[in-house]
């Protein structure tokens, strides 16, 4: 049975194969990940959270490094009434600190599906008040 929100909690949802790929990371990540990530469900903003470049306000990245390897999730919070995850990777690009091509088109193609749900879940889409679907403390 699933445990009951809290109130103020918002919603959790997990694209793709977001949740999975998170669990294969080691303990002190999938921790770290998921503070930031409750945190992001109260309407804040975790300080290991920065903007992730590319698809505008209202996506985040939490990058957490262990053992020389780098971990990553990327969230949305443009959604007034939800949370989505959209990826969750070990940084392995080719050429030095710019994250895969790969990973940044499925960051893209997985930020649609969530508008997608959230518009079937919610009814249309609905973003905070200032416009980025943000409403906690930047």
């Amino acid at each position: 049975m699933p445990r009951r929100p809290v109130p103020g909690e918002k919603p959790l949802y997990w694209v793709g194969s977001a949740k999975k790929d998170l669990l294969g990371f080691p303990e002190t990540v999938k921790d770290n990940i998921g503070i930031a990530l409750s945190v992001a469900q109260f309407g804040g903003k975790h300080p290991a959270a920065k903007p992730w470049r590319g698809e505008g306000p209202g996506v985040l990245e939490i990058v957490e490094d262990h053992a020389g390897d780098t971990f990553r999730a990327v969230y949305t919070i443009r959604f007034l009434e939800a949370v989505y995850v959209l990826h969750a990777f070990q940084k392995k690009s080719p050429k030095g600190i710019k994250t895969a091509q790969h990973d940044v088109e499925l960051i893209s193609q997985r930020l649609k599906q969530a508008r997608l749900d959230y518009q079937e879940r919610y009814g249309r889409e609905r973003p905070s008040p200032e416009g980025d679907g943000f409403s906690g403390n930047a």
